[in-house]
């Protein structure tokens, strides 16, 4: 059967690192940064606030966790979120309390995004984890998240992460913790979400294979005897707003060449939102078509026109959007 999906669409922002081009000199972020970004995707009136995580990168990246801890501060109603957490690099027991402290410090409004990311194999051996096990080693931490959230006395005899019980207080915020979304893009990955997330976390796919990757999520979980009452939808869209759209393309291309170690640019075309409003809200509304409600928008190019792009994608992309919003606009 169909998953059930919210009506409105949610419009959120992901983090923009502070540098995706070379430099010479230290990466030095300020201790107001990430407050004054949280303000700002707050004041525009977007919806949520999402960052990214690796241990190890091609540009600087800061703790996913410990950046939500500081926007909960700087904003009270922006959902916040992880896109993704690559749990697999990290023992679920202490995750678990982390996260679960960072559910009541956001009130609540936490969405806890995971995935297995691997492009990065190195992090792997960082961590001391075989690469070849990130897909068993994320199902059965998810077990033992939900498991360790409930605040009740708990044990679990598992592969990688058997203990004994064990009661960890306080438990979550939410019942039953976070909201967990999975990401990834593989057979595998979404057979995983269609038995055990509460949502889907897409990047780098087209309308076309968002709508084929939920059909095959609504049948893992039919086959897994799920009931769903609700099932969060998302797409990370790396986005540009520019006067035209080979203006567009060049930016975005630029960032996500240093930001993914390759030649980005032919990927751009095909997966990125790109040009005046007009074209990007229609690349919106054809992900909302085929399931998409919370669109995570990464706003490529220079670091430098990252708050004018929060801005003015508020001003000028989002009043096109309001019949899927619900909002006022801006």
């Amino acid at each position: 059967m169909p998953l059930p999906l919210d009506s409105r669409l949610q419009v959120g922002i992901q983090t923009i690192h502070r540098r995706t081009e070379p430099a010479t000199g230290p990466w030095l972020p300020r201790i107001d940064e990430l407050v004054t970004l949280a303000q700002r995707v707050d004041r525009c009136g977007y919806d949520s606030l999402w960052v990214g995580d690796h241990i190890a990168f091609a540009i600087p990246i800061l703790d996913p966790l410990l950046q939500l801890a500081q926007a909960a501060v700087a904003s009270r109603r922006l959902v916040l979120g992880t896109s993704v957490y690559l749990l697999p690099l990290r023992h679920p027991g202490p995750v678990a309390k982390q996260v679960a402290t960072l559910d009541h410090m956001t009130e609540g409004r936490l969405i806890f995004g995971v995935g297995v990311g691997g492009e990065f194999p190195k992090e792997y051996a960082l961590a001391g984890v075989p690469i070849s096990e990130r897909g068993a080693r994320l199902s059965e931490g998810i077990a033992v998240l939900r498991k360790l959230w409930t605040g009740e006395s708990v044990a679990h005899d598992g592969k990688f992460y058997p203990f004994p019980e064990v009661r960890m207080q306080p438990p979550a915020r939410q019942a039953g913790g976070p909201p967990i979304w999975c990401g990834g893009r593989s057979e595998a990955a979404l057979k995983r979400t269609g038995r055990l997330a509460d949502g889907w976390m897409s990047y780098v796919v087209t309308p076309d294979m968002y709508r084929a990757s939920l059909e095959a999520i609504a049948a893992a979980a039919d086959s897994a005897g799920r009931t769903l009452t609700r099932f969060g939808t998302s797409h990370l869209l790396f986005m540009r707003l520019d006067d035209t759209y080979e203006k567009a393309l060049d930016a975005a291309t630029k960032t996500l060449s240093v930001r993914y170690a390759m030649d980005f640019r032919k990927a751009a075309q095909r997966y990125c939102a790109l040009g005046p409003a007009p074209q990007i809200a229609e690349r919106i509304r054809e992900f909302y078509a085929v399931g998409v409600r919370h669109v995570i928008l990464d706003l490529v190019g220079p670091y430098e026109e990252r708050d004018a792009q929060i801005e003015r994608v508020a001003a000028e992309v989002l009043p096109l959007l309001r019949d899927l919003t619900g909002s006022g606009g801006h």
